[in-house]
């Protein structure tokens, strides 16, 4: 059964702020897609009651092999279509965003963000430095930097990655 009725978007409101509309999303499309790739989410509406989420890949459940590709300048031209298609309740497949080819975030339906958890408290790391917790930076196997942040009994509190230290500073969240 395909359901009908428009969902609430309020709590996505809390997480994520109040969604940008086709044009402005549009008339700020660089700095949205560089959000997106810092791990941000942002809400864009069409005619009041389509929405969808441009969000960062990690945000993408599964494999992304196989799911439809649409460049960042075609995207940027074509926006209205592609949120009316994300808002459609019957689809939900993520569209990836590439530049020269390479994923670098996603449009989904906004109604799929409903379905996830509330994402972690983000952490500042001058504040948990403050508090006198410790924080260490570790280059993984695969290249990424891992962040991680220990109380002072040397509990883990909050851990991030990124691709320079400076990111997975940004990205430490509580566990």
């Amino acid at each position: 059964m395909i359901e009908t009725e428009r969902p609430s978007y309020d709590e996505l409101v809390a997480r994520h702020g109040a969604p940008v509309g086709v044009e402005e999303a549009r008339d700020h499309w660089g700095s949205l897609v560089r959000a997106a790739g810092s791990g941000e989410t942002t809400l864009i509406t069409r005619e009041r009651w389509e929405w969808a989420a441009l969000v960062p890949l990690s945000a993408v459940a599964g494999v992304l092999s196989g799911l439809p590709v649409v460049s960042l300048s075609t995207a940027r031209s074509k926006l209205g279509d592609l949120v009316r298609q994300a808002a459609e309740p019957y689809d939900d497949t993520p569209v990836l965003l590439t530049r020269h080819r390479t994923p670098v975030a996603a449009l989904v339906g906004a109604r799929r963000l409903l379905e996830r958890p509330a994402p972690r408290r983000r952490t500042d790391a001058d504040g948990l430095l403050s508090a006198g917790h410790t924080i260490t930076l570790v280059r993984n196997a695969g290249e990424r930097i891992v962040a991680t942040a220990h109380d002072p009994g040397g509990n883990e509190v909050a851990a991030g990655w990124g691709r320079d230290a400076a990111e997975a500073l940004r990205s430490l969240s509580a566990e």
